[in-house]
């Protein structure tokens, strides 16, 4: 599969505490920014152009990820929030929506138990960050990168229609840059901090949760885990949706995520 570069925003690299951060920008209104899964970003794809319709979305890689330079000190999710934290204030974005995908919303959270003074908003897209108290969350180290994204799909036409036959050497780099820095910062314990739960009544903005209904990455029962922390939260279950949710179900995500920002 050739990567289709078709619908690419304009991109350009920030300095953040040292380290080049790569970002992406495309259309136009209040801010939005997007924190990717640990997979990586890997295309703009539907869910961010539907979003970018009436935001002005900004996707960066995270530290560590795709083109953003690594920061060989970081070794917990909450490192990476730091960084995070000062490139809102860089870029002086304010109002800012802020959306994060698996591990994505683990760091958002994170962000938002240290700083929310530039949020107006957060959405959490089958977040990392909690210890399951049902079940446990899917360790990726141990599997092959397709079989982890398979594992978050519902329906496996969505891994052919957007993989192809043959996956991309380069969709494959990404994917093992990208396992490097996971492991680094959430091997262990995986995927979730201990101290956030007692840490999530600090964040006041308003909160929506999105689980799919048939995650077998993260156990959708987290979503309530955080409602119960959370003073302003919302939880969302996707009916026929997996730990992907943004994939199969764009519209209805980006429809929800537009509802919460108003």
């Amino acid at each position: 599969m050739a990567i289709d570069t078709s619908n690419e925003p304009k991109s350009r690299v920030v300095n953040i505490a040292g380290l080049d951060i790569n970002i992406r920008e495309a259309g136009s209104g209040k801010p939005l920014v997007i924190l990717h899964r640990s997979t990586g970003y890997l295309q703009w794809d539907n869910f961010a152009t539907k979003l970018s319709d009436s935001f002005h979305v900004i996707y960066p890689d995270l530290p560590g990820f795709g083109n953003s330079e690594r920061p060989d000190w970081a070794r917990e999710a909450r490192d990476l929030s730091i960084v995070l934290i000062e490139l809102l204030n860089v870029l002086d974005l304010k109002d800012v929506t802020l959306v994060g995908l698996g591990l994505g919303g683990f760091i958002a959270t994170e962000l938002a138990t240290m700083n929310q003074e530039r949020l107006n908003n957060i959405v959490l897209i089958s977040p990392a960050g909690l210890k399951p108290d049902e079940g446990e969350i899917l360790d990726q180290m141990l599997i092959e990168h397709s079989e982890y994204i398979r594992q978050g799909l519902v329906d496996s036409s969505h891994f052919e229609n957007f993989f192809g036959e043959e996956i991309h050497p380069d969709i494959l780099d990404i994917w093992e840059f990208s396992r490097i820095m996971t492991a680094r910062i959430s091997w262990s314990p995986y995927m979730f901090n201990r101290r956030l739960p007692h840490l999530l009544n600090i964040i006041k903005v308003p909160t929506l949760v999105i689980f799919g209904n048939s995650d077998n990455v993260i156990p959708y029962t987290v979503g309530q885990q955080f409602i119960d922390s959370l003073p302003d939260g919302q939880l969302e279950i996707i009916d026929g949706a997996g730990h992907l949710v943004e994939w199969e179900k764009p519209e209805e995500i980006s429809t929800l995520i537009h509802e919460h920002s108003r």
